[in-house]
């Protein structure tokens, strides 16, 4: 299958780059200087509009020019991806690719079984264009392309596989739903809430759209830009409010953008219906941060470095490990959407401490010796002008 993937992608024109070098050398030879100016814009404009900009940026992304570009960087995600779609294809005979862009993926599965009918929609008219008339030059008689906008048209047919990769929640600076305070990661049960997180994303009313079109016993595989907890609770909350049940737990989805690793997903394998078979996990991954111990407080090599410092929703577990701790002076901000920020500066033998938490799931616990306890007290102060 990879060697089927790679000639596909090859047949796309896209190629795959494993440094930053070689990839925009490339891209240089590839796009000029004005061209590569309009796309970053459109870029920016994509990251901070409205929708009419998303379908801009994707409409001139389209571009045949363009996108064996732009969708290089993208080799390693279709290498994850559809090796996962796949695998999940062989029990279906209806498929729905849910935002399929120029179909480059969906015009891979047609071809791994042309015994199956599948259907790409995309709300790009470039885009959509662009697929059809890829499709119409690998003879696939079994995948058409509609253009249709699924925040404001209802679907047509019956499925019994739907596939949306980033698709459905695209609002990558939504943070989602705070947790109860920023000593906890749980988000409490509030109905407004979620609602407002699904009205504002989109995603309330493309689930809703999915479900109209999806058999009584279909399935479905999503992949979206889930990996914080804060966006990963709502997404799986509206999911299961919809019906849909886990068939297995979720995926991570780790791959490179050239030089870049990028976690994402996690990829969700889904049915209607079913019986719970999975449980819903509403923890945080685990993470890489440093076990807490008095062995961790070993000096270290770099004299410059704390003792010990940990970045991850696991310094919680560490911050509530450290006995006899004495709070020398904290802050906690309130803000009026519900977010907490908690910064605090402390003491326990031998050592001091900074400890930071907010309810969008960030820790920090950093440890020094008596000896440099200053250091901290500058860091304090610089978080806290931060919050001002």
């Amino acid at each position: 299958m990879r060697a089927a993937l790679h000639e596909h992608l090859a047949w796309w024109g896209l190629r795959q780059f494993t440094s930053d070098p070689a990839y925009f050398a490339w891209q240089q030879q590839q796009l000029s200087p004005e061209d590569l100016k309009q796309l970053a814009a459109r870029a920016e404009q994509k990251r901070k509009g409205d929708r009419h900009d998303e379908m801009a940026f994707y409409d001139a992304a389209a571009h045949p020019k363009i996108f064996p570009v732009l969708y290089s960087q993208r080799y390693d995600y279709y290498e994850v991806i559809a090796s996962q779609i796949a695998a999940h294809c062989d029990e279906a005979t209806a498929i729905l690719d849910f935002g399929c862009g120029l179909g480059i993926l969906t015009s891979f599965c047609a071809r791994l079984f042309p015994d199956k009918q599948f259907v790409g929609v995309d709300r790009s008219s470039a885009s959509i264009a662009v697929a059809q008339e890829q499709a119409d030059r690998l003879g696939l008689r079994n995948l058409r392309f509609d253009c249709v906008d699924g925040d404001a048209e209802p679907l047509s047919g019956c499925y019994d596989l739907v596939v949306a990769t980033h698709a459905l929640l695209q609002a990558e600076q939504d943070p989602g739903l705070p947790s109860r305070s920023w000593q906890t990661f749980e988000r409490g049960h509030d109905s407004v809430r979620q609602s407002a997180f699904e009205q504002r994303t989109g995603l309330g009313r493309r689930l809703d759209t999915l479900m109209e079109v999806l058999s009584s016993d279909g399935h479905m595989i999503l992949c979206e830009k889930t990996r914080q907890l804060g966006r990963r609770v709502p997404f799986q909350r509206a999911l299961a409010a919809r019906g849909l049940q886990l068939l297995e737990p979720p995926t991570s989805v780790r791959y490179h953008s050239v030089e870049e690793l990028v976690d994402d997903g996690p990829l969700y394998w889904l049915q209607r219906g079913s019986q719970e078979r999975v449980a819903w996990d509403e923890s945080p991954e685990p993470d890489e941060g440093r076990p807490f111990s008095p062995e961790a407080l070993a000096t270290p090599t770099d004299p410059e470095s704390p003792l010990y410092e940990n970045h991850w929703p696991s310094a919680q577990a560490a911050w509530e490990q450290v006995v006899d701790r004495e709070v020398l002076v904290d802050t906690t901000r309130q803000e009026p959407d519900g977010r907490q920020m908690h910064v605090e500066r402390g003491k326990f033998p031998g050592y001091h401490y900074l400890y930071c938490a907010n309810t969008f799931d960030q820790r920090q616990l950093v440890i020094v010796e008596e000896t440099r306890a200053v250091m901290l007290d500058v860091y304090y102060q610089d978080i806290l002008r931060g919050l001002g």
